[in-house]
């Protein structure tokens, strides 16, 4: 396991209450592959909330991503959804639960917010 992944799941209960704001309640385990070695991690949503540990247990959902594809996940050079289309990651299960925890990753270097440019296109033109 990096330290950056570490981190990033440290962080994930100050984060909870403005990412969880919907209805999403259930246990999503997240196997993290390196070669012949995967780590688990057991996350616990619900509205505002989230618990994450490094156990396994009964889940509602279980993604599986390499240790690699997760670090890219985490720094935003990736997308958990088109690395689960590109099969470069496999998800089984709840689909609420993925979609509400990948909105845990940060958007990629360079993104911006469409109503911004969408402001800043106006704004020209006055």
């Amino acid at each position: 396991m990096t330290e950056a992944t570490q981190r990033f799941f440290e962080s994930l209960p100050e984060r909870a209450p403005t990412v969880l704001r919907g209805l999403v309640a259930g246990t999503l385990q997240i196997d993290l592959g390196n070669g012949h070695q995967t780590e688990h991690w057991l996350v616990r949503m619900r509205p505002g909330a989230i618990q994450s540990s490094r156990e396994r247990g009964a889940a509602d959902a279980i993604w599986y991503s390499s240790s690699t594809l997760f670090d890219r996940l985490i720094t935003g050079e990736a997308q958990a959804l088109a690395a689960v289309l590109r099969n470069e990651s496999t998800f089984s299960g709840d689909v609420v639960l993925f979609l509400a925890f990948r909105r845990f990753f940060p958007d990629p270097p360079g993104t911006r917010d469409p109503c911004e440019v969408a402001r800043e296109a106006v704004g020209r033109r006055s």
